[in-house]
């Protein structure tokens, strides 16, 4: 008769099969956020500041992605600087990159939620929010603009990092807790 049919110990004891553990994020996921005077000098900072920040985090965006990216803060920064600095001193630039999803967010104090325009061939200028538009769905991407709780506005573009990713962007709220504030800038 061998141990095992005595009731002995029949050799090691099950291992107990632990989950697998879940998968890292990739390490270029995060939200920074920084702010800037509402002024013009606003504007280059902020798309420096975005471009810095995506080749520093390794990023894995194309190239007219990041294009993109940059003209939609561009269009975003000025206008809070033209149409809200008289009632939003400072601008709130906030990006924020997942597994599969890029989303530039600019927030100001202002109240008024601006709407994206007709083209009017006849005027200069005023087409910022629809070249945003325009710019996100093509490639593939969503927009909105959303009130604060103090009553400003956060207008925000996010963008599938690789064409036909679809679905929706996991990305934390825009001006959620747990941000950091991007290297060499303030």
């Amino acid at each position: 008769m061998d141990d095992g049919a005595r009731g002995g110990p029949a050799g090691p004891p099950p291992q107990a099969l632990a989950p697998p553990a879940p998968p890292a994020p990739p390490p270029y996921e995060g939200v920074w956020r920084f702010t800037a005077a509402a002024e013009d000098a606003a504007v280059p900072h902020a798309r420096h500041a975005v471009r810095d920040l995506l080749r520093r985090q390794n990023v894995p965006a194309p190239p007219d992605l990041v294009h993109g990216l940059l003209l939609i803060v561009s269009e975003l920064v000025t206008n809070a600087v033209r149409h809200a600095a008289l009632l939003s001193p400072t601008v709130g630039v906030e990006v924020a990159v997942g597994a599969a999803w890029v989303r530039v967010a600019v927030e100001d104090s202002h109240p008024y939620r601006p709407a994206a325009l007709v083209a009017d061939h006849g005027r200069t200028g005023g087409r910022g929010l629809l070249l945003v538009r325009e710019i996100t769905a093509e490639a593939g991407g969503v927009c909105d603009v959303e009130h604060t709780a103090t009553g400003g506005k956060i207008i925000w573009a996010a963008l599938p990092l690789a064409p036909g990713a679809g679905g929706s962007p996991v990305l934390p709220a825009p001006g959620a807790r747990g941000v950091r504030e991007p290297h060499g800038h303030p």
